[in-house]
């Protein structure tokens, strides 16, 4: 019999392995390809003979590159539904290097000193306790092991969430969600950044500013297909009429289709790259 996932992060486990890891897992390919330009930026942290945590590892994609540029890659994650889709596809693909685990990075039972880096491409910025989820990721890498953490700035950085919600507010005064807690703006504040690092145990903490587009879709009919769909989205056009939704709807549609280029619709953002290193 599987063992249950030992989890803290009750609620985000509640979202993740329920209706929100599900649409993830529905719109795979659209997550994945949103973000794959940050990819590149957690790859040149690995070495080819590295075993390689991968954090919060969704569908799989970071966890696949970072398999195909080191020795072994363990992808860790609260959605069975992600992770079902990340072993088929790894399957697929003929990767034999790597494997995927149901469980909350902020109590699981890492074997210690078991890997050379950790990573994470935005699926460390919902921890209820992250001081204790990265002491606990600390444990798990050897003696001068190193983190690469991606996460979200904040909201007017990041034209991906503000140009939605912008379209959508009909109105009203949307709550931003709020910086350091469990969400997309977890990790936002990169003086907070530093001391929860240090306090988890880590040195040489650095975070750099880095910049990418994100490709919402293959045209403005393509993008608006998921970005309709995706949970700010839902929650933003929960509480309004079917006529002012149909007119949100609409205006986000304009807003989609204002960014569509030859490359597909892209919209703007900024991320913190967090690095460390374990003493």
């Amino acid at each position: 019999m599987t063992e249950s996932p030992r989890i803290a992060n009750v609620d985000m486990a509640a979202a993740w392995d329920g209706d929100e890891g599900a649409n993830w897992a529905a719109h795979a390919d659209h997550y994945d390809n949103a973000a794959a330009r940050y990819n590149a930026h957690l790859l040149e942290h690995i070495n080819q003979s590295d075993h390689v945590l991968d954090i919060g590892c969704g569908n799989g994609s970071s966890t696949r590159d970072a398999a195909r540029g080191a020795e072994t890659v363990l992808g860790l994650d609260l959605s069975s539904q992600m992770l079902a889709y990340a072993r088929e596809r790894a399957a697929a693909e003929g990767l034999t290097n790597v494997r995927f685990e149901q469980g909350d990075a902020q109590v699981h039972p890492f074997e210690p000193a078991s890997f050379d880096v950790a990573i994470s491409r935005f699926g460390a910025l919902f921890f209820s306790d992250p001081v204790a989820a990265f002491a606990n990721i600390a444990r798990a890498l050897r003696n001068d092991g190193r983190l690469a953490v991606l996460g979200w700035q904040t909201l007017e950085h990041n034209e991906w969430l503000s140009a939605p919600r912008g379209a959508l507010a009909m109105g009203r005064d949307l709550p931003t969600p709020p910086l350091g807690a469990p969400g997309p703006f977890g990790l936002a504040d990169a003086d907070s950044d530093h001391r929860i690092l240090v306090d988890a145990g880590f040195d040489d903490v650095a975070v750099e500013d880095v910049a990418e587009l994100l490709s919402m879709g293959t045209d403005a009919d393509d993008a608006y297909a998921f970005v309709s769909d995706i949970g700010p989205v839902r929650g933003m056009l929960a509480d309004l009429d079917e006529a002012q939704k149909s007119q949100a709807l609409a205006n986000l549609r304009e807003v989609i289709t204002s960014h569509e280029t030859p490359d597909g619709v892209l919209l703007g953002s900024r991320a913190w790259l967090i690095t460390a290193r374990r003493p």
